[in-house]
């Protein structure tokens, strides 16, 4: 079967009457017209026009093989209208991923995005399992930590820091840590990560008596219920700082041991490399990347 070049140059001369016509609309030589339908019916095996010096008419084969062809030309000509206002502007769905307490950094920035960009569709989740970004149809996921996959390509999106906070009452009732070793008389409230069930463990810089993990009687595996536990009272917590940014700000929850922790991350949205990057994803890349670095 000829290419769709070959349909669509037979498709217009059909319409137009003519192969110079067709080659102006087209924008190539009447020559490459007619040798492209020429190829087409060598490679249907029918004649699909009659021609004369001074005339050009569809053979009885040619109009049935035109009916049928210039519903596909035109809705071919159609999708490619729709691409390329597709391609013009920011619109459509994107299936996104991102870490359990992700949306503590990305709930804030929802407002703005959504008046800015009211054509783009997000289908967001929130979990920790490590998702196959390009097996599983994902448009980007948001990631912390170092990451080993050739076929993704990624953005530094922004930092965090970890942060020991306890409730006004908590703090009051049992004193404020100095050091990390302090630790040792406090109620800490722990952390297990639900993907392999490992304690988070709590990291301090070297020479400040670093103590292992503490040891505590809570343990969660939703940080939503620890940092819940924490406001009211029940002990100390160890979670990133933007997980907690509104509760330190309003004073509900204090910071202590600040100077002893040193512990962070690195956030990066990751996309499948052998995309094409639509608008809708390049203008979500450029505004998480402003507006979660302004942020921190």
């Amino acid at each position: 079967m000829e290419s769709l070049s070959g349909l669509n140059a037979f498709v217009k001369a059909a319409q137009l009457g003519s192969f110079v016509a067709a080659a102006d609309r087209l924008g190539v030589s009447p020559s490459a017209i007619g040798k492209s339908i020429a190829r087409l019916e060598g490679s249907l095996g029918v004649s699909l026009f009659n021609r004369s010096t001074r005339s050009l008419s569809l053979t009885e084969e040619g109009q049935l093989f035109f009916e049928r062809s210039q519903r596909i030309v035109a809705e071919l000509e159609e999708a490619e209208q729709e691409l390329s206002k597709l391609m013009a502007a920011p619109r459509g769905r994107l299936r996104l991923s991102f870490p359990a307490i992700g949306y503590h950094l990305l709930l804030p920035l929802l407002p703005g995005f959504t008046r800015q960009y009211p054509e783009i569709e997000l289908d967001l989740d929130f979990n920790d399992r490590m998702v196959d970004v390009i097996g599983e149809g994902y448009d980007a996921v948001l990631r912390s930590g170092e990451f080993a996959d050739s076929r993704l390509k990624a953005r530094r999106m922004g930092g965090f820091r970890f942060r020991v906070v306890g409730s006004v009452s908590y703090l009051r009732q049992h004193g404020m840590p100095r050091v990390p070793a302090d630790l040792a008389q406090h109620t800490c409230l722990l952390y297990r990560f639900s993907g392999n069930g490992q304690i988070q463990p709590w990291q301090f810089d070297g020479g400040k008596e670093v103590p292992q993990t503490p040891s505590g009687k809570l343990v969660f595996n939703n940080l939503e219920a620890q940092i819940s536990a924490a406001r009211r009272g029940l002990g100390l917590i160890y979670v990133p700082d933007f997980a907690v940014a509104d509760a330190l700000q309003s004073g509900e929850l204090c910071s202590v041991l600040d100077d002893c922790i040193g512990a962070g991350g690195q956030f990066s949205l990751l996309w499948p490399g052998n995309r094409h990057l639509l608008p809708k994803l390049r203008v979500l890349i450029d505004y998480l990347a402003e507006h979660i670095a302004l942020s921190q």
